[in-house]
Order: C-alpha cells, then structure tokens, then sequence
C-alpha cells in the first residue's frame, strides 16, 4: 500500500507475465451457477422531475441512503446517479428478491425527502448536469474523455443502465461453451440494446436515436468502448481470451495514479508502451487491474461476462425483464442453443467492426425494433426465454411481466423508446 492508500501489486510486470494474468482472471470456466443485476438509478425530484436537484440536497439524501443495511453494493455515479449492485445470486429469483427489496428500503428513505428513482437511459429533461463527485478517477476520466467531445461527461453525469452478471460459460462443447457465450453475447446484444432502448429524449429534445445512451458510449472514445477487434477473423472457436488480452494491452492507459496530487492522464500511452518503457514509472500487477476497471466494452469480462448494453427501465420493476430475459437465453442450454441459431446470421451485418460502432450496433440504437433483422431476431429472444423461464425457476410475477413486454413492445417492433410517456419541452 502506498502512502496514498493507492494499493500496489507488487513487482514491475514484465509483458509476458500481464498477458499471462489477463488470460487467467477474466475468463473463469465452469457450469453456470450464478447471476448478478447491476442497477444505476437517475435521482429527480419527486414533484416535478424536470427540476434539477441542488448538490448539496443530493449530497444529504445519498447520506441517508447510505446509512441503509442494503444486502446489495451501494456506489455512486458522478453525476449523483445511484447504483446497487447485487452480489453473486445461485439462481435468478434470489438476485431478483434481494434486489428488489434494496429498492423498496432505497425508495422508501429517498420519498421523504421529496425524491425519486427514475428509470431512463440517459436524463430526458437535463442535459450538462454537474459532477457531484469529485475524486481523483472522476477528474483523470473527465480530462481523458474530454479530448474526444461532450459525450464523455453526458455519460458520465447523465446516463443510467441495466447491468447483467453471468458466468463465463464451460471449457467443453456445447451451447454453453464460453468461447460461444462471447460470440452470443456481442450479437444478442445488438437485440438487448434495440428491444429495451429507453433514450430517445435528452435535454428535452429527442435526438434521433432509440438509445441515445448506447449512441454516447459509440462517441466518447476511440478504443476504451469497443469490443476486441477480430482482424484477423479468427474461426468461430476462436479463443476469446486471445483477443480480450491483446485489446486491454493495446487500450491507451486513462490515467496513471500518483500518491500525491491530481493522476496523470497520458496521451495515447498504451497499457502495452508502458509495459515496455516503464515510463512515467513501472506499471504492477494492480495497475493492470486497475485498467480494467477503465475500459467499458459492451460486453466485459472480469473472470464472469458483465453484459453493459441495455438501458434503464421505466416503472419500479421494469429493470426484472432484460434481467430475466438475458439469463434465460444464456444459462437454460435448449435456450442458448436456439438464441445461437436465430442471431448468427446477424454476423454478416455486423461485419468486421467491433462492437457497438459496426452497422448492426449501431442500427440496434437509432432504429430498435423498426429493423427488421432485429425484430425477428427479437421475437425468437423472448419466446426462447419465456419457454426456458420456468426451467430456471423463474416465478409467475417475472413470467407475466417479461409475457406482457412481449406482447407490448417486441411483437408490433418497439421498444420502451416508442411510447409517449416521455414529455419534451
């Protein structure tokens, strides 16, 4: 630990030994056995959600809100957003009831005081909202995504997902074989982006975009959001823990922590360049996981897939169906095996480009489920998970309410994006 309380991990690394350690901790094999649902939650006035909400105001009701015994993981955003991460659930049920409940207690502390959780991609009624939190990561992000353009701070301050956990899938054949799980999870996730867009609205004006929020993590960076890039493409088994590897070696560092004053935010210095120069000073073992924590792919592994693409939901519950949906398709094997089929010809759409900037990402958040291949896509998802549902020990509440999002939004080809409920000024 240095005198900073920045932990250190102990020896320069050389290249081969970070290669070496990517390989081992991002991928973990195994039957899948757990689920975890990452939640991030705007916080608006109860009254009138088109008011911004002071800071110091903000600052109280996240007191309150801490001092709550929550099972779940209690973090927050820099713009005050307000995020509860579940812990590693054995079934879907037991993540979905634990959650839950920490919504409720959440919930009930915030009404008081005249707030509310609301559940939107990015903020419909506030654009440029202040940063709330001010430690060293938050400033060193600012100023690395600020080179790019505006939407680094609107994602930082603005914008609110659904995160869902899983495991990485098996070393053997079959539809749960991890190799495979990787491929599905960067097609299926192009439907999961189109099927629960909720951002079309931002700042009061709509923007053109279904998910406006999948449109700003597109432009805030050139490589810190993308999937691995596959070029050469390699075979359909190729091993992912290859390519993720090379793309964490070859992402530019965000920023070098110091022990004093503000971090370093080197420009285009790769983590790889550091390796090799060991300059501004040697990178360990926990700098390399440190940088992890900077890169934010729609799909990233951190020894689990942690699946980064779908929207917040509207209504108090709405967040349960892409949660129970994606786990469905993923860890029911009859499920996996025909989701693979449906969204494997939707490769050829993506071509080349990574992931969320090639043509089938990027058709997923302007068009939704107007787009024909997604919709097809689509419907095959939700009548896969509403069959496999049972299997996985879903109970009758989350059956209905992922049935009626069917029907409502899949179905006739929209999204959440579609309906009126969004005001603008």
């Amino acid at each position: 630990m240095s005198p900073s309380g920045i932990p250190r991990g102990g020896p320069p690394l050389t290249e081969a030994e970070a290669e070496e350690l990517l390989r081992c901790i991002c991928f973990k094999t195994g039957p899948p056995r757990t689920v975890g649902v990452e939640l991030e939650w705007l916080v608006h006035e109860l009254r009138d959600p088109r008011l911004p909400v002071r800071p110091q105001r903000l600052a109280a009701a996240l007191d309150t809100v801490r001092a709550l015994p929550l099972v779940s993981a209690l973090t927050f955003e820099p713009g005050g957003q307000l995020e509860l991460s579940s812990r590693p659930a054995g079934s879907l049920m037991g993540c979905l009831d634990s959650l839950a409940a920490d919504l409720r207690a959440v919930r009930g502390a915030l009404g008081p005081l005249g707030l509310a959780l609301s559940g939107y991609g990015v903020d419909p009624w506030q654009a440029s909202r202040d940063r709330v939190l001010h430690e060293p990561r938050y400033d060193a992000m600012e100023a690395a995504l600020d080179r790019t353009g505006p939407a680094g701070r609107a994602m930082m301050c603005e914008s609110a997902s659904v995160q869902i956990c899983l495991d990485a899938g098996v070393d053997g054949p079959g539809p749960l074989n991890y190799r495979r799980r990787w491929r599905l999870a960067h097609l299926l996730g192009a439907v999961l982006v189109a099927a629960f867009a909720n951002s079309p609205v931002h700042g009061g004006r709509r923007t053109g975009w279904r998910s406006t929020r999948q449109a700003l993590w597109a432009e805030l960076d050139p490589l810190r959001t993308l999937a691995p890039r596959r070029t050469p493409p390699p075979p359909p088994d190729g091993d992912p823990r290859a390519e993720w590897a090379a793309h964490v070696l070859d992402t530019p560092v965000l920023c070098v922590r110091t022990d004093e004053g503000p971090w370093a935010v080197p420009e285009g210095l790769t983590f790889r360049e550091w390796l090799r120069t060991g300059l501004p000073r040697p990178a360990d073992a926990d700098d390399l996981r440190y940088h992890m924590t900077t890169l934010f792919p729609p799909v990233r592994p951190r020894g689990h897939l942690e699946l980064r693409m779908v929207d917040a939901q509207p209504g108090r519950d709405g967040w349960m169906v892409p949660a129970a949906v994606t786990t469905a398709v993923f860890d029911d094997p009859e499920a996996a095996e025909t989701v693979y089929r449906a969204v494997k010809p939707l490769a050829e759409r993506a071509g080349d480009d990574p992931a969320p900037r090639n043509p089938l990402w990027v058709a997923a958040a302007r068009d939704g489920l107007a787009d024909p291949d997604l919709h097809a896509a689509a419907r095959t998802v939700f009548s896969a998970a509403l069959e496999a549902l049972p299997r996985i020990g879903a109970g009758e509440e989350v059956r209905r309410a992922v049935a009626a999002f069917r029907e409502r939004y899949v179905v006739p080809g929209g999204s959440p994006a579609d309906t009126p409920e969004v005001v603008t000024s």
